[in-house]
């Protein structure tokens, strides 16, 4: 008998003998259902798409042809508003109590085919394995998590105080009606899953649009919600090239709301633009350019362990990922060296495989980013390790570069530019003050990191950094792995909208909107 398995994206449990061969099976029952042509499923029914089908293909092997997917346009994107806005009332009505039940068996069909979908993303946006189990299980977390956050607040009801003996007043929350959910390739379940449920457990409807590069994991959280029940017109999936829907689906009349995950330049546009009637929500985390901090004092194994774990797994394509690093100038030279040697010792290649933990970036265009930011490091600076396209075998045939670590001068854009590529810039800092400056100084505000074994420095770091979700002596990832009711996912500056964040207590009343209620007793 052996030991249930749960993997997050910094800790493991259980017989990973066991994960790996139940993960093989899936692997190979996922490529064999590979090619195949997909419907749009608006109210749970297929819809042809009005433009060409869209080619997922593999970023490990492009080549290969995961699926086809019927591409939506606007009378699409108008036929799920509609339909959505019709289950929505319905939905609205029925108990919190009910919305739960259907979406903690959501949770638990999540769990029991977490191999297939690990599979899949691995397959798709080339995780690793243990990165894409992670995303399965967090997909499953996400929704309990939130599920709870309805059951504590009795459904968000609260009886309030009285002015007059005669009157009752009761405060709740209520859904706003139809949010819109655009997601990223990078977590493609846990993303999805997360933002849909807590808009879909507040009794709101989704027109969900996954992203281009993983369409066939967006399809398979349809199917999920159907078959937990959730009733036809509350998800509708709709694939589609970003330039045709993307804003086709926010400025629908009909929207209410919209849920993003993505760039910042996107997610300004549409918050610029979705409220000319009246403000609408727009719950929005917009990617980040995390710093980590090395003072003095710090254990320089842990991190450049930290470092190099959250720098170059998913290959930096996480908003959470550290991308720069601020080392004071006395530990510098130790600091790299050891950061390159961890670096060197990552093993690459088919991230499908057991044990490879570094794989493709996403696509060609990730590709062409690198070599342009790798062309500037050298201009600007050094290049400590890689800074190449990776060739040979399975490196032909799909989109591998290699993990890279730059040694810049402070003034770089390297430091403030969010490139989503595995490259991580270097600099040497006099001191604190100067690295939280450093820090601070990017428009983003996602996570950061420090490391140091000065517990003032910590508390002063923690109160200075400009950043939702801070980490401190993290060496399974300086500056990632967030896990619901763990750490909450907040971006602040140009990293989020909202000030809450997934992954957090406050998440799910976002998507509601307050109504007091006064009765005069007769």
């Amino acid at each position: 008998m052996t030991t249930a398995t749960k993997i997050t994206y910094t800790s493991t449990s259980g017989d990973l003998d066991d994960f790996h061969h139940r993960f093989d099976t899936a692997l190979a029952k996922v490529r064999a259902a590979a090619g195949a042509t997909y419907p749009n499923l608006i109210g749970d029914e297929p819809v042809a798409g009005s433009g060409e089908l869209l080619d997922d293909r593999s970023p490990i092997d492009a080549s290969v042809v995961l699926g086809r997917f019927a591409s939506a346009g606007p009378a699409e994107v108008d036929l799920a508003v509609r339909r959505a806005k019709e289950a929505q009332r319905g939905w609205a009505r029925r108990s919190w109590q009910d919305r739960v039940g259907i979406l903690r068996r959501a949770a638990r069909l999540i769990r029991e085919r977490k191999y297939d979908l690990a599979a899949l993303m691995a397959l798709e946006v080339g995780k690793s394995r243990l990165e894409a189990m992670g995303d399965a299980e967090e997909s499953a977390d996400l929704i309990d998590y939130y599920c709870g956050q309805v059951e504590e607040t009795d459904g968000f009801v609260r009886a309030m105080g009285r002015i007059t003996p005669a009157e009752r007043n009761i405060d709740v929350l209520r859904p706003y009606g139809v949010f819109v959910c655009i997601a990223p390739f990078n977590f493609p379940l846990a993303l999805s899953t997360g933002m849909s449920s807590a808009a879909l457990m507040a009794g709101n409807a989704v027109v969900y649009k996954p992203s281009e590069e993983a369409p066939w994991t967006g399809l398979r959280l349809a199917e999920i919600y159907r078959d937990a029940g959730l009733p036809a017109g509350l998800f509708n999936f709709l694939t589609g090239r970003r330039e045709t829907i993307g804003d086709a689906l926010w400025q629908h009349p009909g929207v209410d709301g919209v849920v993003f995950t993505g760039s910042k330049a996107v997610g300004l546009k549409i918050h610029a633009g979705i409220s000319a009637r009246w403000i609408k929500p727009c719950l929005m985390e917009l990617g980040g350019k995390n710093a980590a901090v090395v003072t003095a004092s710090a254990d320089l194994d842990a991190a450049a362990e930290g470092v190099m774990r959250s720098a170059f797994s998913l290959q930096n394509q996480k908003c959470s990922a550290t991308s720069r690093v601020y080392v004071d100038r006395t530990v510098a030279r130790p600091f790299l060296d050891r950061l390159v040697e961890q670096t060197r010792a990552i093993r690459m290649g088919d991230p499908t495989e057991r044990d490879v933990f570094f794989g493709p970036v996403i696509n060609q265009r990730s590709v062409e980013r690198f070599e342009g930011a790798v062309a500037q490091a050298r201009r600007e600076g050094a290049i400590a390790l890689g800074g190449e396209r990776l060739r040979g075998g399975i490196f032909d045939k799909g989109h591998f570069v290699a993990p890279t670590i730059a040694t810049l001068p402070l003034a770089s854009t390297l430091y403030r530019e969010e490139l989503f590529v595995p490259l991580v810039a270097v600099g040497e800092v006099g001191g604190l003050d100067e690295a939280i400056a450093e820090s601070n100084a990017a428009e983003y505000g996602l996570t950061a990191g420090i490391f140091s074994a000065d517990r003032k420095e910590v508390e002063r770091f923690f109160d200075e950094i400009e950043a939702g979700v801070c980490y401190a002596n993290k060496r399974s990832g300086a500056t990632t792995g967030a896990w619901p009711g763990a750490q909450a996912f907040c971006g602040w500056k140009g990293s989020g909208s909202t000030g809450k964040g997934g992954c957090g207590p406050y998440y799910v009343a976002q998507f509601l909107r307050e109504q007091n209620r006064t009765v005069i007793e007769v």
